[in-house]
């Protein structure tokens, strides 16, 4: 890790970090009976600041909460860290159980299902299925089969445009599927041409946990340029782990902004919390070359990787697979816009993956990547958690909303995921952007906010869990009705029923996303959940 370059606005920078692992089920217990401090201050490491005279009163109102009443809003820090240690403590059976769902679903739709799998038992003829190849599909892919593009014909590279729509939630659920399928799918079922796929490395959870691949409309002069995130993995412990952090950093005249999601792009490690100034401060954000930042070559690609001048390594150290995803997508993407002159981008992903699709372009901003941001087209993301304070919505507006809104962050119902972090005057997440809302009939609707914007609590509980009960008979029954390619199989129906008990769950797969950008209908009315 290189050390951060010195630079006397250092003092303005302050943040507020989550770490279960520092702390036991003791200390929250002892903390949530007696409020004793220091039990729960070992699960926290701050660097907060008291002086905020040139604020406005919402600023140091802001601020000032996040100094004080941490203990009047105990309960939303005990729960998260308690969730999170929850889902660490499963972590590796999480992993296996994972590992087996795949398996057999991949076994099952090898061989004809389960009578088939019976016959070619008897026969000696199982197939059995290989990961990584072009034959092997997720569990989101099983959830929702369909891999082609509703209406293609009418694709135009035009924010608003519903074949556009549907090309970035396509993408964004293709994200979840190996670099094999993904080329084969963007090749041969879109007709467009695959470019890259990185499996990029999270210093923080010591793993490459953060894919994303990149295609463009055609292979020569290209119209638009592709970048899709994968979500949060099912079965992936460190994934959720993410979504229920409330850890923030903050940058000066920019906001607070999730540090689970900036560990994802590569642009820090809690461990060393300075690491993210030294990403993130804009008077170095052109690295040299003396700076260790390793990129190593795309894990598949039809074309060479291109290095970033700013982050090319010492010809005396070999190359290693701890490529980060800002860096080199941010190379790749300069690359690609000087040899598509008159192409734009668009950046898309579902859950964790939305919140890096806008993560991304944030970032650019913040290192004035200005000749980049002007060929950016827009950013949809379906399902996406919250990035950052109020303060980082209204800087990164100015940007997203010049003649056209070029932000457009698209909710389904019920999903839980959308309604993370917390926000109130604790933790100060707050969305920003256009809301394109759908309730569980598919009306579309233009929103501030999706209702219900912290999912708990007993005044919607009934409602989630009607709603469920509804979900699942449109799930059973939307076949006869819009047609078989919309028909649900025994997989995700069996998700519906856990539905009935986890709503929000249930609401955030990819399946119902798909169902409303296809089958969406315009409402004049306020809508509720249903």
């Amino acid at each position: 890790m290189a050390k951060p370059i010195e630079n006397n606005d250092d003092h303005r920078f302050q943040y507020l970090i989550v770490r279960p692992e520092k702390g036991t089920i003791w200390n929250l217990l002892h903390f949530s009976v007696s409020g004793h401090i220091p039990s729960f201050s070992t699960f926290i490491d701050t660097k907060l600041l008291h002086e905020n005279n040139n604020n406005n009163n919402e600023e140091q109102e802001e601020t000032s909460s996040l100094i004080g009443p941490i203990y009047d809003h105990r309960w939303i820090i005990l729960v998260s860290i308690l969730i999170r240690k929850i889902i660490a403590f499963f972590a590796k059976p999480m992993e296996l159980f994972g590992f087996l769902v795949d398996f057999v679903l991949n076994l099952l739709s090898h061989n004809g299902n389960l009578l088939g799998l019976l016959h070619n038992f008897i026969h000696g003829q199982v197939v059995i299925p290989e990961r990584g190849t072009e034959t092997f599909i997720s569990t989101i892919g099983q959830l929702d089969g369909r891999i082609d593009l509703y209406k293609k014909r009418d694709l135009k590279p035009e924010m608003g445009n519903r074949a556009l729509m549907d090309l970035c939630i396509m993408a964004s659920k293709l994200a979840y599927e190996n670099a094999q399928v993904i080329k084969k799918i963007v090749n041969h079922h879109w007709k467009m041409h695959f470019v890259e796929f990185y499996n990029c490395w999270n210093d923080f959870q010591n793993e490459k946990s953060t894919q994303v691949f990149i295609l463009c409309d055609k292979a020569k002069d290209a119209n638009f340029i592709l970048i899709s995130f994968r979500g949060t993995e099912l079965f992936d412990a460190a994934d959720w782990i993410t979504d229920f952090d409330y850890s923030w950093y903050e940058i000066p005249k920019m906001g607070k902004v999730h540090i689970g999601f900036l560990e994802a792009l590569g642009l820090g490690n809690r461990v060393e919390p300075d690491s993210f100034y030294f990403h993130l401060q804009m008077k170095n954000r052109k690295l040299s070359s003396s700076i260790d930042v390793n990129v190593s070559e795309p894990l598949y690609s039809n074309t060479d990787s291109d290095s970033d001048s700013d982050l090319s390594s010492s010809s005396e150290t070999p190359q290693v697979e701890k490529k980060t995803a800002y860096y080199t997508l941010r190379s790749k993407l300069r690359s690609l816009l000087e040899e598509h002159r008159n192409a734009k981008f668009i950046v898309t992903g579902h859950s964790l993956g939305g919140a890096l699709a806008i993560l991304f372009p944030t970032v650019l901003v913040m290192h004035e990547e200005m000749d980049i941001m002007e060929k950016l087209l827009g950013v949809y993301t379906f399902g996406q958690p919250r990035i950052g304070d109020r303060k980082l919505g209204r800087f990164m507006e100015t940007h997203l909303k010049q003649h056209v809104p070029k932000y457009f962050r698209v909710v389904y119902c019920n999903d839980l995921v959308p309604r993370l972090p917390y926000d109130n005057k604790t933790f100060l997440y707050k969305h920003f952007g256009e809301c394109l809302y759908y309730n569980s009939l598919y009306n579309e609707k233009e929103v501030k906010e999706e209702p219900n914007r912290n999912f708990f609590g007993m005044k919607f509980a009934l409602s989630e869990h009607v709603n469920a009960m509804w979900e699942l008979i449109r799930g059973l029954t939307i076949g006869y009705i819009e047609g078989p390619e919309y028909k649900e199989g025994w997989i995700r129906i069996l998700i519906r029923l856990i539905g009935l008990v986890l709503p929000g769950i249930s609401a955030h797969c990819t399946t119902d996303y798909v169902n409303s950008i296809r089958l969406a209908k315009n409402s004049s009315i306020q809508m509720s959940s249903i």
